[in-house]
C-alpha cells in the first residue's frame, strides 16, 4: 500500500478522503500546533523518509530541508488557505491529481471521492453565503488577524483593519490598532487560533468590540472533527458575534 505523510492535519484528511482504501496516511502535526514552530520527533523524521508521498503546504520549515533524505519525487506541495469551501475544493482536487500520478490504478476512485467531497463542499458554501447575506454582514466592520482574512472576507464581512502575528506586534501596535478599528466602528476583533489570542482580546477590548477566535485546522476546538466542521464551526461563531441589522 502507497505510503502518504500530510504535514498538518488538514492535509491528512483530504488525503484519506480522497484516497480512501488504496494509501494508508500518517499525519505529523496534531491540531493545534503552528506548523511553522513545531518541532520533528525521530519517529516523524523516520516517516518522512520512508514515504512515498509527502504532501506539504510550505509553512512547514522543515520539510525541504529534508528534501534529500526524503524519496526521489516524494515531495508534492499545495499552496495557499484550505479554510473557506472553494479553497477546500481546490485542495481535494489537487490531492486527487497528485495521488493519481502516483497510482493511475486508482484515478477513478480518487475522482469520485474527489467529486462526492467537492460536492459536500458547495452545498456548505451556498449555505453559509445564504446565512451571510441574510444578516447583511457586508455591512458590519471587523478587525482581522491575517490568517483569516481569506475566510472572513469570503462570508462578506467589511475588513477595514488587519493585524499580523501578535509575538511581532508592540504596545505602539496595539494602541495603533485600537485607534483604527475605533475610527472604524469595527463590531468584531477576530484571531486565529494557532497564533496565540492573547493580543486579540486586549485589542478587543481597547476597541469595544467582540472577541472572535477562529482555527485554521481542525480538531483544535469542540465540534471540529473535519475540515467541514470547521468551516461551520468558524462561521457560527463569527454570525454568533454579530446582531441582524434591520
Amino acid at each position: 500500500m502507497v505510503q502518504v505523510v500530510a504535514t498538518h492535519v488538514v492535509l491528512g484528511e483530504l488525503a484519506q478522503v480522497v484516497g480512501g482504501d488504496l494509501i494508508d496516511v500518517v499525519t505529523i502535526i496534531p491540531s493545534g500546533f503552528c506548523p511553522a514552530h513545531y518541532d520533528l520527533s525521530p519517529s516523524d523524521y523516520a516517516a518522512l523518509i520512508n514515504a512515498d508521498v509527502v504532501l506539504y503546504s510550505g509553512i512547514e520549515p522543515w520539510v525541504e530541508k529534508l528534501a534529500d533524505s526524503t524519496q526521489e519525487g516524494a515531495l508534492v506541495q499545495f499552496r495557499g488557505a484550505w479554510n473557506t469551501p472553494p479553497a477546500a475544493a481546490e485542495k481535494a482536487a489537487a490531492v486527487a491529481t497528485a495521488l493519481t500520478e502516483r497510482i493511475p490504478e486508482g484515478a477513478a476512485t480518487f475522482a469520485a471521492n474527489r467529486d462526492a467531497y467537492v460536492a459536500e463542499l458547495d452545498a456548505l458554501g451556498e449555505d453559509l453565503l445564504a446565512q451571510a447575506a441574510s444578516l447583511v454582514v457586508s455591512e458590519i466592520p471587523v478587525v482581522c488577524m491575517e490568517w483569516q482574512t481569506g475566510f472572513v472576507s469570503w462570508l462578506g464581512f467589511n475588513i477595514p483593519v488587519t493585524y499580523g502575528m501578535p509575538e511581532s506586534l508592540s504596545l505602539k501596535d496595539l494602541i495603533d490598532l485600537a485607534r483604527a478599528g475605533g475610527e472604524a466602528n469595527a463590531q468584531v476583533v477576530i484571531d486565529n487560533l494557532q497564533s496565540g489570542i492573547e493580543f486579540g482580546g486586549k485589542l478587543a477590548r481597547e476597541v469595544g468590540a467582540v472577541h472572535v477566535v477562529l482555527s485554521n485546522f481542525p480538531g483544535a476546538m469542540p465540534h471540529t472533527a473535519t475540515l467541514i466542521d470547521l468551516i461551520r464551526r468558524n462561521a457560527e461563531a463569527m454570525f454568533s458575534a454579530i446582531e441582524p441589522i434591520e
